[in-house]
Parts: structure tokens; sequence; C-alpha cells
């Protein structure tokens, strides 16, 4: 068996925990998962699915706020004598202290075709940017950000209108089984991890408020990619009568209507781009629930 500690935060990366958890290759000794966080109107700490699972199965549970900095977890992480770390989503930045505990190396579950999209936000810049192609590679961890070598790595094809939360659930469905051949194939030398290509490196930033405020100036290829890229992850927006429209879906038409000019029409609302026009399929007005555009224009009117 393969000993391993998981770290590990969002509802992405609970299949891979629960996977190898069930795992007649791989021992899951801890978690390590950020602190809870308020969240809600009533503010209330909630665990994240990672800790609720652990406490289901009875693993033992570490939440430093730092965890270069905690030396007391870092200690306790060092009792359980592990082989691998397995990081996928933890949300810290790990020292060079914590990646010399495990036996053999940590291994980093990373969704982007590395060297390309390195950093925090590699799903939604991929579907942003238009790509047609991202994928999942596991890697080496080192004290650079994402820059370690390759291990395994899956290529994901990204349909036209895909959005950044189905992308979200084939990465989370495809995860796992990567994580595992990566761990197996380390530990019998069947797996020769490669250098990372410094060609094509780029990086995948924080989204900022001001890019989910939609531009009409852009094409509407552009704004179309940017509201299936940020999904309700935060969503794109405009502001009309000083209240916040989320838009959730659109397509692409080719009549050109003038920039920034809105039409009603059965299917939406046609609204003029930069280049070509977007049609508005479905919105959240601030203060409402989700609805066809139509309905919010017949609203309107």
């Amino acid at each position: 068996m393969i000993n391993i500690v998981f770290f590990g935060t969002p509802a992405i990366v609970l299949k891979s925990l629960e996977y190898l958890y069930n795992s007649d290759k791989i021992n899951v000794l801890a978690i390590v998962t950020q602190p809870d966080k308020p969240a809600g109107r009533g503010q209330k700490l909630t665990f994240s699915p990672i800790k609720r699972f652990a406490l289901e199965k009875g693993l033992p549970v570490f939440q430093p706020k730092s965890i270069r900095k905690d030396i007391e977890v870092q200690q306790e992480l060092k009792k359980l004598n592990p082989d691998f770390f397995v990081t996928f989503a933890f949300g810290q930045i790990l020292s060079q202290e914590v990646l010399d505990i495990p036996k053999y190396e940590t291994i980093n579950l990373h969704a982007s075709l590395l060297p390309k999209y390195r950093g925090a936000n590699p799903i939604q810049r991929a579907i942003i940017n238009g790509d047609s192609e991202t994928g999942i590679c596991t890697m080496i961890t080192e004290l650079g950000l994402d820059c370690g070598d390759i291990c395994l790595r899956e290529k994901i094809r990204i349909p036209d209108n895909m959005n950044c939360a189905e992308l979200y659930e084939i990465i989370s469905e495809k995860s796992p089984e990567l994580i595992e051949k990566t761990l197996t194939g380390l530990v019998e030398n069947t797996i020769t991890p490669e250098k990372q290509c410094e060609n094509g490196v780029c990086m995948a930033n924080k989204l900022t408020k001001e890019e989910t405020l939609i531009n009409w100036t852009k094409s509407a290829d552009d704004i179309h990619n940017l509201v299936r890229g940020i999904y309700k992850f935060p969503s794109a927006y405009f502001v009309h009568n000083d209240k916040i429209i989320k838009v959730l879906e659109t397509r692409v038409v080719k009549n050109t209507a003038p920039c920034g000019e809105f039409r009603f029409c059965k299917e939406g609302i046609e609204v003029g781009c930069g280049k070509d026009s977007i049609m508005l399929i479905k919105v959240k007005p601030e203060g409402k629930g989700e609805m066809l555009a139509r309905d919010w224009a017949n609203g309107l009117r």
C-alpha cells in the first residue's frame, strides 16, 4: 500500500479523495484542508467537502492557516511517515520543509496542460481565451509556481458552448485515476518525470472584478467565452437601471446590431458588439432568480 496525506479543499477534488480512499493500492492517512469559512446569509462556519468526507470516514483532519508556518502540524505530518503528499486545489503554497516530509515526493494535480496556465484559474482562463483544448497533469511539486517536472497528462476537448462548471465536472471525473497511476508509477519506476518546456509558459492569474463586467465593444465571441468561462464563478454581468444583471447563457449571432444596442426577440435579447452580436439566453437580475432573458425583457416592457 502507498501511504499518502491528501491536501485539498473545494468540491472538485472530492471524487479524487473518494477514489484514493477506496483504492486497494492507496492508504489515505490524513487530510489537510483550508480552515472553515463563514458562508451563506447567516455567515456560519462551513466545512469544506473534503473535511466533511474525512470526518465521516474517521480520518485525521489538519486545518492550518498557513502550512508553511505551522510547525506543530508539520511535526504531526512527519509522525505519519507518508510516502507521498497529494495536493489538488489546496489553496496554499508549500515550503521546502513541508515538501521534504514525504518519503518520495509531493504530487500535484493541475487542471491545465502545463506549462500553459500556471496559477490559480487555469480552467476559467482556458475557456475565456477561447481554447478548444485543455487537460490535466500530475507534477512533482517544487517551490516555484506550477513549474515542477510532469509525470502524466491527459487532454480534454472544450466544445464551443461548454461552460466552466461543465469543465470542472469533467476534470473532477478524470483526475482520480491519473493521480493513482502517477503514485503507482513512481513507486514502481514505470514513470520518468519530464521537465517542463519553458516555451509556451503563460499564467492563469486570478480574475479581477473589472474583467467580469461585459464590454460590448469586444467581439461577440470574446463575450460568449467570458460568459461561459466564469459561469456562476462569479458570472459575467452588465448594469441596467442601476441593477446588476448577471449573464448565464449566450450564443453568437451574425446579425450585427449597432454596438451596445439591445433588440428584443423571441429567442432572447440580441446585443450589438464590436464584431457580430450576442444573444442573451439566460440571465439573473439583481435580487431575482435565474430566468430566460426574454422573460426579463417582457418584465421590462
